[in-house]
């Protein structure tokens, strides 16, 4: 391409044009707002974003799901027959809890909310599952995973200690990423 050519390029060949399109070409404008700045642009972005999420991430990879654990007295074992539940609230007054006497002797406690949506859960004596009510989810009451419904996760496991006819709960797992 000539040198003459590349001038008149970008400029008008009358007057009396009746549309104008190289009025609206800014040569600097187009040298700040190129793909390159744009790319560069979004790597600072993403690696601002990248290490603004750092200490959480450092926080979750060193919890390892286990909590300090908390002696908590639930009741007297006497006092919850085979087949029967009692709700309590563990490890603090705000979160509540199922334990649950199997047919077959064994005490099994969860948290008392379904993983789907949070809404309670109750035991089921003649199907001896755990049940959500809201969108009937089912959970094993053997060892707290889904076994129909919405529920994805398994509830988490409340653990047991029987000392002298008294059931104490003693941590809770919480089993699922």
């Amino acid at each position: 391409m000539s040198e003459k050519n590349k001038l008149s390029r970008n400029q008008k060949d009358t007057s009396d044009d009746m549309v104008n399109l190289v009025d609206n070409i800014d040569r600097q404008n187009d040298l700040k707002f190129n793909r390159r700045s744009f790319l560069k642009t979004a790597v600072a972005a993403s690696v601002t974003l990248g290490v603004a999420t750092l200490p959480f991430s450092i926080k979750a990879m060193l919890n390892d799901g286990d909590e300090e654990p908390v002696k908590v007295k639930i009741g007297k074992l006497s006092e919850v027959g085979k087949g029967e539940s009692i709700n309590f609230n563990y490890p603090t007054d705000q979160e509540p809890a199922i334990l649950v006497h199997t047919k077959e002797g064994n005490l099994k406690a969860y948290n008392n909310k379904c993983t789907h949506l949070q809404c309670p859960v109750f035991y089921e004596k003649e199907q001896d599952v755990l049940l959500c009510p809201c969108h009937r989810g089912f959970f094993d009451v053997n060892n707290g995973h889904p076994v129909a419904g919405p529920p994805q996760r398994e509830l988490p496991l409340i653990e047991l200690e029987l000392l002298d006819d008294v059931i104490y709960a003693v941590g809770r797992k919480i089993r699922h990423g």
